[in-house]
């Protein structure tokens, strides 16, 4: 997990810049944790977006202790594509568009950061912890 910022505005973000969340995983083969140990998994990276405001930065903090967590992601079956044996986004949700709204996994969303909040304290992700 590799964190920039950008002087970018995000739509509904216009008073700030953005942050830029970048995972990347190598190809590997499933542990004894995984759906299917042994099998091989393919490499993938996402982007995802942030804005750089006070509560912007509250979530990257709380999705940086979810990583470290191991529950960001998982593999699995993509329901993007539907292959088997892949990296999966493990229903922590990220804006991966800057624009586009919900539909498009874009901003504007005016609760965005309020509904991942959630999704982390579900996965007993808090800022307390």
């Amino acid at each position: 997990m590799t964190v920039t910022r950008s002087w970018q505005r995000l739509p509904g973000f216009e008073q700030c810049g953005a942050i830029i969340i970048q995972y990347s995983f190598p190809a590997g083969i499933q542990g004894p944790e995984h759906p299917n140990p042994g099998v091989r998994y393919s490499r993938t990276s996402r982007t995802a977006f942030l804005p750089a405001c006070e509560e912007g930065e509250k979530v990257l903090k709380l999705l940086q202790k979810a990583f470290d967590r191991r529950l960001t992601f998982t593999i699995g079956r993509s329901v993007t594509t539907g292959l088997n044996n892949v990296i999966t986004w493990n229903d922590i949700h990220h804006k991966t568009n800057i624009e586009g709204g919900p539909q498009c996994f874009g901003y504007p969303d005016p609760e965005y950061l309020f509904r991942v909040q959630e999704e982390l304290r579900l996965k007993g992700v808090t800022e307390d912890d």
